[in-house]
């Protein structure tokens, strides 16, 4: 099931309040999954030839919370159904979850969306037990796997298949947003440094990394780790390694996201995202910044309704007003020195990471629109963005005097 507390390292389960209200690491990830998926649907389902889009949620719980919110299935749903009504294309989804409880409510939430006219299915059980029936309703077909698991992710040498073997085509479209447990590590890694650690609970780990490289920031740094708290540096070495080895492994661009519970909390978790397409990592990015605004956003209405003590200790947020200020500066720096590196026009799409750098995931595109229009006010590119209704289509030319 997803993850959000400390405890969801744990396999066994959520606890009895877990589905009384999304925690703030959830608000993130909902978001994210509720602006992202119908732009890949969108993006993809149109250039599909049967307009079909096939989506898996591999650790898919309750589907919806008992306050009525939903949950990463009843949002696949309803992105589904829209996408149906209103544009004509099909978001085929499909769901595991190995709990019988959970299981029985979240086949109530399907049924309600499959006598509609939704295409859904719901499968009692790990996500490996249906994943090849997925795989095969998808063989011409936009993919998106969505793998939230309260615990442990699939084996990496598993999703090296299906990613790089069995769909390591541009076409179709194939993604991923996968949770990588950042607790698990942490827990983990106190077996790695002790003499009576669970050799099997390594093992299983190993599987989910793809081999035992990631004992070695344990070992090297048990002494450090006694000593001034090195754990954590570990911990995102550990995570950053992982991502870079997915990406190397399936040809793909890699981002990985932090989540957490309040900026003074280290992450609980990362959202892994994998992509084939340059589109995607544009969306993907602007997406993400735009769930972290509700992160934000619903961190300060909950520490509002909470005591003074606590909210004295919060943390404020920066002024976005001034993050977006700087980030417009720095971004028309990097369009400036791609055009000079270049010597040639370009496509924004095509240059993601450079152009947004550390802003990448912290700001929206009208940030880059803005920054066109700066360095056109500059007089060093005769492009201003005008008349392109995307921004990630702008094609950047460079004035000649300003070379």
């Amino acid at each position: 099931m997803s993850t959000e507390g400390l405890g969801c390292a744990m396999s066994s389960g959520t606890s009895g309040t877990y589905w009384a209200d999304k925690a703030l690491p959830s608000v993130f990830k909902h978001e994210l999954l509720k602006r992202y998926l119908p732009q890949f649907g969108g993006m993809t389902g149109t250039q599909s030839h049967d307009k079909r889009v096939v989506y898996l949620d591999g650790y898919a719980g309750e589907g919806r919370y008992e306050n009525g919110e939903p949950a990463s299935a009843e949002i696949a749903l309803r992105v589904a159904s829209n996408h149906k009504a209103k544009h004509g294309l099909t978001l085929e989804c499909f769901f595991a979850e190995s709990q019988s409880k959970s299981f029985d409510r979240l086949q109530e939430v399907v049924q309600h969306y499959r006598v509609a006219g939704v295409q859904a299915h719901a499968h009692r059980g790990e996500v490996d037990g249906v994943l090849d029936q997925v795989l095969n309703s998808a063989v011409r077909e936009p993919l998106f796997l969505f793998l939230d698991p309260c615990g442990l992710v699939l084996p990496q040498n598993r999703l090296v298949q299906v990613l790089a073997q069995q769909r390591r085509q541009r076409w179709p479209a194939t993604e991923l947003l996968m949770n990588f447990s950042m607790m698990a590590v942490w827990r983990l890694g106190g077996h790695v440094r002790s003499p009576k650690g669970n050799e099997k609970s390594l093992q299983r780990f190993d599987d989910v990394c793809g081999g035992t490289w990631w004992r070695e920031y344990f070992a090297d740094a048990s002494a450090a780790i006694e000593r001034d708290g090195a754990a954590e540096d570990a911990i995102e070495a550990v995570a950053a390694e992982y991502a870079r080895r997915l990406a190397q492994r399936t040809g793909m661009l890699v981002q990985s996201v932090p989540v957490s519970h309040s900026p003074r909390k280290r992450a609980v978790y990362r959202l892994v995202f994998a992509t084939r397409s340059p589109y995607g990592l544009w969306v993907f990015g602007d997406t993400v910044a735009r769930a972290r605004d509700e992160w934000w956003k619903t961190l300060e209405m909950r520490e509002e309704s909470e005591d003074a003590l606590f909210s004295m200790a919060s943390v404020e947020r920066p002024d976005p007003k001034e993050v977006e200020s700087r980030a417009v500066r720095d971004v028309a720096a990097n369009l400036e020195r791609l055009l000079l590196r270049t010597q040639r026009p370009i496509k924004l799409v095509d240059h993601t990471l450079e152009i947004f750098g550390t802003y990448y995931g912290q700001v929206t595109e009208p940030v880059v629109r803005k920054a066109v229009r700066l360095l056109h006010d500059q007089g060093k590119t005769s492009s201003n963005g005008v008349g392109v209704r995307k921004i990630r289509d702008i094609t950047l030319h460079l004035r000649k005097h300003a070379v």
